[in-house]
């Protein structure tokens, strides 16, 4: 199993907290005026989105906070329109404690609702912007919301006999109160601070059915932030592009960073693989945080059509939200240099471990060491701990676990470590590898099987552009191997070919008893495959 370093005393910990944030930008050496500006505001809002917005425009409000197709946006300006948008919310009736859902894309709106929300104390609900109309009907009565804040886009998806809407982006035709209404309307003097903090309210994946709502803590874990920080080095007073959807746990999380941090945070509503390069090329970001789908889908370009966008400024990619399938890691770095760092979590056991450039390097699927703040235990099915180097349920103790999902249930717990409902192992350096989900173990023959080393095998095929793996029933080995294949554009391979390569690399047991190409894999909205819809077809 990994073992965390030997517990530090008080001052050391103290001293390397503070040399980490002082390197990102969080700490900073400053005239005494603005510190105690600074301090002002953060003892009044506390640590939270918004208290960091409001030290960053009591720091210098003239400095750029985000930019979106819109242009760019100050934290002076931000934090007014926020403020507005808060005391304009509150004049129609929202109060402290209850819920408002954010049903919008990565802009400027999105930034503004979800501070003014922070500024009131309420429940801050991200909704999918995939959602189906019953899905979103259904999470938003369970999570109680009286203000619905949506991009114009989903108004067919709302009902009228529901919350107060309030739309965001606005498009030609779609009437309805909007932000930059409320936000003319509203008082800019500041409202009275919360009692107590609202939360975010996140939601899991929802492959099936309606998904669960996870309760985060109101404030992130110091030893959480600077955990991150010491394995991912991001900059404050830099460019951040959150390629990510914020809806989810992984763009979120780095929006919260860049506010924190007092980055400038580039958006785009839609992700388009050459857009995001054309980005990349126009505003120079130093660091950019996306899924491993996005990532695959810019390395499917032409190689001309890369070739056209500068993306040098980039020292830092933060991959996350789901695996790095095959080399992916490698043919990233390979094409934009060693920037690549690969996060694995999830939305109720927060970050566990890092894996950096000279990690991928040496295992492209590793999910690399453990975070401070962090630690696993690789447990069997009765609870026991698994021999070193053997596979076992990932178990974690994390001081930035979630509350508990919002209709009273939680991960299982085993003498106070959650379950990531992950299988993995650790390797003779002590990196972490997922072998795939707790649920997606096949047994055939009596033989177990992670399709993750399986999927790892097939999808380093040149010819392979993405593949999943799972088990069906099978009469006479009570489970047998199928491989769904999606291949390259103009590339050709036989389903025998695909069956020699795993047979000449793992166990008889481990080869696919078939293989059904397909043109592409079902994909939630944030890039995890839908291996349920896969055992349909």
């Amino acid at each position: 199993m990994g073992t965390h370093p030997p517990v530090q005393d008080t001052a050391r910990r103290i001293a390397t907290t503070v040399s980490v944030l002082h390197r990102a930008g969080a700490l900073r050496i400053e005239s005494p005026a603005t510190v105690l500006r600074v301090g002002a505001q953060m003892r009044k809002w506390g640590p939270g989105l918004a208290g960091a917005v409001a030290a960053h425009a009591a720091r210098d409000g003239s400095r750029v906070a985000l930019i979106d197709e819109l242009g760019p946006q100050t934290y002076g300006e931000l934090d007014e329109r926020s403020t507005r948008l808060a005391n304009a919310l509150a004049t129609g009736g929202l109060r402290a404690g209850e819920s408002v859902g954010l049903l919008c894309r990565d802009h400027r709106f999105f930034v503004e609702a979800a501070t003014a929300v922070n500024k009131l104390g309420c429940d801050l609900v991200l909704l999918n912007t995939a959602f189906s109309s019953p899905q979103l009907r259904d999470v938003i009565d369970r999570e109680g919301v009286q203000v619905l804040i949506h991009d114009a886009e989903f108004a067919p998806l709302t009902d009228e006999g529901g919350p107060r809407r309030v739309l965001a982006w606005t498009e030609p035709g779609v009437a309805g109160d909007t932000i930059d209404t409320l936000v003319r309307a509203g008082s800019p003097v500041p409202p009275a601070p919360p009692k107590e903090p609202g939360r975010t309210i996140l939601l899991t994946s929802g492959t099936t059915g309606t998904p669960k709502g996870a309760k985060r803590p109101a404030e992130t874990p110091v030893d959480a932030i600077v955990g991150f920080l010491e394995k991912v080095p991001l900059r404050g007073q830099t460019r951040h592009f959150v390629v990510a959807p914020m809806f989810h746990a992984w763009g979120f999380a780095h929006f919260g960073l860049c506010i924190l941090l007092g980055m400038e945070l580039v958006m785009r509503r839609r992700f388009d693989p050459e857009q995001t390069l054309a980005t990349i090329h126009r505003f120079r970001p130093r660091s950019a945080a996306m899924v491993p789908v996005m990532a695959q889908r810019i390395l499917a370009l032409p190689d001309d059509v890369r070739a056209r966008y500068d993306c040098s400024s980039l020292e830092v990619v933060a991959l996350g939200g789901s695996a790095i399938p095959g080399d992916l890691a490698i043919r990233w770095m390979d094409e934009f240099g060693d920037n690549a760092y690969n996060t694995y979590g999830s939305t109720e056991v927060a970050i566990v471990s890092i894996a950096g450039p000279s990690d991928l390097r040496a295992d492209p699927s590793t999910a690399g060491h453990l975070v401070r703040g962090a630690d696993v235990k690789l447990l069997d099915l009765e609870g026991r701990e698994v021999p070193a180097g053997s596979p076992g349920r990932i178990f974690v103790g994390a001081t930035a676990s979630f509350d508990g999902y919002t209709d009273g249930r939680t991960k299982a717990i085993i003498d106070g470590y959650m379950s990531s409902g992950d299988m993995g192992s650790f390797d003779p350096a002590g990196r972490l590898r997922i072998e795939g989900r707790d649920d997606d173990m096949i047994i055939s023959g009596g033989e177990n099987v992670y399709p993750r080393e399986v999927e790892d095998l097939i999808a380093r095929l040149p010819e392979v552009h993405e593949v999943a793996v799972l088990g069906v029933d099978d009469d006479e080995f009570g489970q047998r191997l199928r491989a769904f294949v999606v291949l390259e554009d103009g590339e050709a391979l036989t389903e025998r070919e695909i069956c020699d390569t795993v047979r000449s690399s793992l166990a008889r047991y481990k080869v696919p008893r078939e293989v059904v190409f397909l043109d592409e894999l079902p994909r939630t909205s944030t890039g995890k495959i839908l291996k349920r819809e896969l055992a349909q077809t």
